[in-house]
């Protein structure tokens, strides 16, 4: 989860001045300052951060890495949670030497505060408080330095990790989801309410199913799976599972009142939940006593309730175990944010004037913690990419014009050559000018960006013909692109538009998923133009379709 900036090309004739200021207000949103135990560290040692956690009941714990992967750690170390092998609070930096080196994938924490770390070659490194066997490794003995966690995971690569308050949970690359630790509500999902000394793999109704992303709250615990399903599990006595209920579950149970909804992520507060649906929407359900469900009161609520953030599709959901605080990032960058909020209850989404959710957590959240492991990307060095993106459409350099529609647009042939098949074939040494009809400026010129940037920026409707280019260029990953684009811009009025093109282009995929999106908004999207002008084939073929999925039915 990096936080990238986009990289714009000054224009010519800025000052040294003025770019510095950008550079510096660019900065400003990835400012780790902004969590108040930085203030420990030297602006020279917080240059060199480039990921960092904090933690602990009053975010008085650090852990981040360097530039040269070195991790250190600072602040309180209750529990042993700093891994440095005391109980020894520190002001100063230190250095964990068994972690060094090891490039850190994703980290997460318990109250105790225990952590629970994945390092990129899937290996599980824990340590801190153990008195419910949250460390995975049999005993009940606080861990004061970190130790690999093996039993029952040999051979797998853990990408995902979660913790609750005193239970831990990690995900595989093959999907299969293994928890530890603290049991008495059966968030450990083992159909018992003993606490689980060691990783178990979590099986019954999740024993064949693919899972791509888990959470846990306080004393619950949540997988998504491969077909958009959540299952839960453990404690319930604030509804936040989802099941309509508010009896605990000691194995996972999926939440039924999602059906034909697509989850891609879950997100779990305190006592409440979060989901992300394919649509970029946003349910919510769960303890509210905060706020922190959206909803525009605060009573709790036991069944997926649905968030209204803008008119605006989201990108990103984010919420933490040690807080009741719920935020949102949008596609346009905006990002909101609702529930506790430095003890007050904000009741509805308030769009805040951050760029990224994380802030959110530094500046409003009891405590102030981190949500993830934050990702800091360095500043002033272009790699390789950023370099070549810098060059797209600079006459200076170019070698090549594309004239479309009376505009140029400014190439490389040698890096033309070396990205796209098409034009390796096509592209000879003396060409200088290349007209081209059969493609509108903003499709061929994001087109030709795309061979810059591995990026498309346009609007869905541009996406359209994009994807007709990426087709016939045979550029599959292009394709995929404008897929994603052509899904994240989908709304009722142009939805039998984006249909089409989908049936047109072959996109099965897209098509899936616009017939999907026109179905779930059906009565709006047959009164639209675009119905109204649908093609006679098309149509019909629709009407079938859509009475075979049970749309017609009383």
């Amino acid at each position: 989860a990096e936080i990238h900036m986009e990289d714009e090309p000054p224009p010519q004739g800025i000052s040294a001045k003025a770019l510095e200021a950008t550079l510096l207000s660019a900065l400003k949103m990835l400012d780790v300052g902004k969590w108040p135990i930085f203030s420990l560290c030297s602006s020279e040692e917080i240059k060199l951060i480039r990921q960092a956690c904090v933690f602990g009941s009053a975010g008085n714990e650090v852990l981040y890495t360097t530039e040269n992967d070195e991790v250190f750690v600072l602040g309180m170390n209750c529990s042993g949670c700093l891994g440095t092998g005391d109980m020894q609070s520190t002001i100063e930096p230190r250095r964990l030497d068994s972690l060094c080196g090891k490039k850190i994938a994703c980290l997460s924490y318990g109250s105790g505060p225990h952590v629970v770390l994945a390092t990129e070659e899937g290996e599980v490194y824990t340590w801190g408080h153990n008195a419910y066997s949250q460390l995975g490794n049999g005993t009940t003995n606080h861990g004061f330095v970190p130790c690999q966690v093996s039993t029952n995971l040999v051979n797998k690569k853990v990408i995902e990790v979660a913790c609750g308050s005193h239970h831990s949970m990690v995900l595989t690359s093959d999907g299969e989801v293994y928890t530890w630790g603290y049991n008495n509500s059966g968030q450990v999902g083992s159909g018992s309410t003993a606490n689980q000394p060691i990783p178990r793999r979590v099986t019954s109704c999740l024993q064949n199913k693919i899972v791509v992303n888990i959470a846990c709250g306080q004393m619950c615990s949540m997988a998504v799976v491969e077909n958009g399903e959540v299952y839960v599990w453990g404690y319930n006595g604030n509804g936040q599972l989802g099941l309509g209920s508010s009896g605990n579950q000691p194995t996972p149970c999926r939440i039924a009142a999602l059906q034909g909804i697509r989850v891609q992520r879950v997100a779990c507060g305190y006592a409440h939940t979060l989901v992300l649906t394919d649509e970029g929407q946003i349910y919510a359900w769960g303890a509210n006593s905060y706020g922190q469900l959206g909803t525009g009161n605060k009573s709790n609520q036991s069944y997926p309730t649905t968030v209204i953030v803008d008119k605006d599709r989201v990108i990103e959901i984010a919420a933490c175990h040690s807080a009741h605080t719920s935020a949102a990032k949008t596609q346009s960058g905006q990002v909101y944010m609702w529930g506790q909020c430095r003890g007050q209850s904000v009741t509805f989404p308030h769009l805040t004037h951050f760029a990224c959710t994380d802030d959110v957590f530094a500046c409003f959240a009891t405590p102030a913690v981190m949500w993830r492991l934050l990702s800091v990307e360095p500043d002033d060095h272009l790699t390789v990419a950023q370099s070549l993106k810098k060059e797209f459409d600079n006459p200076e350099t170019a070698d090549l014009k594309f004239l479309v529609d009376g505009k140029y647009i400014h190439v490389h042939k040698v890096l033309l050559k070396i990205r796209c098949e098409h034009f390796r074939s096509i592209l000879n040494n003396d060409d200088e000018i290349i007209e081209m009809s059969e493609f509108s400026y903003p499709v061929y010129r994001a087109f030709l960006e795309y061979l810059y940037t591995d990026n498309i920026r346009l609007p869905p409707e541009d996406a359209i013909g994009l994807l007709d280019l990426a087709t016939l260029y045979r550029e599959n990953r292009l394709k995929k692109l404008c897929q994603q684009t052509i899904k994240q811009g989908i709304c009722e009025e142009n939805a039998i538009a984006l249909l089409s093109a989908a049936v047109k282009y072959e996109a099965q995929d897209l098509e899936e998923f616009c017939f999907r999106f026109c179905i779930n908004h059906l009565t709006v999207v047959t009164q639209t133009q675009g119905f109204a002008d649908m093609d006679h084939d098309l149509l019909k073929n629709f009407i079938s379709k859509a009475s075979r999925v049970g749309a017609f039915r009383n």
